[in-house]
């Protein structure tokens, strides 16, 4: 017997849609479902990261990023809203800007690329980093429909501050950032 996936399954998403904040149905491959999926990717890499490493003030930083990660997610998945939270908007861009200059300060300058990997946690780091890029495109193509803000500043600023992060935990464990030697060339 054939039917609608709905009505053989209780799981309504069962048949390529699902629900939004407002209770309106989309196809999963709607691009605001595509904008909350990597953003939820992106909030469970931090997750991740956050069960791996063991150092205070980064484990406060990346539940800071988690909770904004949340609110912008809330956000995206409302139809009705066209502004991010006050609290993802009041300080965020500026925080992550104080975090990178940190990171940076603490840091050699970078010599050549260097390849994503060292440390457990600077890999996992640099897979969230990869994640935030494509959480910030999605939400790009989804500007023209929910309006300009900055999330997708703070997801740029965010993949930046990730990066340094990835570096530092490299640093702070002893291991070198794998450089990259140009195709096996020396």
């Amino acid at each position: 017997m054939r039917g609608t996936p709905d009505t053989l399954s209780p799981h309504h998403g069962d048949g390529g849609e699902t629900s939004l904040f407002d209770g309106s149905r989309v196809g999963k491959t709607d691009p605001r479902i595509q904008a909350l999926g990597s953003v939820d990717e992106l909030n469970s890499w931090m997750g991740l990261v956050a069960a791996q490493w063991e150092v205070a003030r980064e484990t406060g930083r990346l539940r800071w990023i988690q909770e904004r990660l949340l609110e912008l997610g809330a956000y995206l998945a409302n139809p009705d809203c066209h502004s991010p939270s006050a609290s993802l908007q009041a300080g965020s861009l500026e925080t992550l800007d104080e975090w990178l200059a940190e990171y940076k300060e603490s840091l050699p300058p970078l010599r050549r690329f260097i390849l994503p990997g060292g440390h457990q946690v600077a890999a996992s780091l640099h897979v969230a980093r990869s994640v935030c890029r494509r959480a910030e495109c999605n939400v790009w193509d989804l500007g023209l429909a929910i309006g300009q803000d900055d999330s997708p500043a703070f997801l740029n600023r965010l993949s930046d501050v990730l990066f340094e992060m990835a570096r530092w935990a490299n640093a702070s464990t002893g291991v070198t950032d794998p450089e990259w030697e140009g195709g096996g060339e020396t």
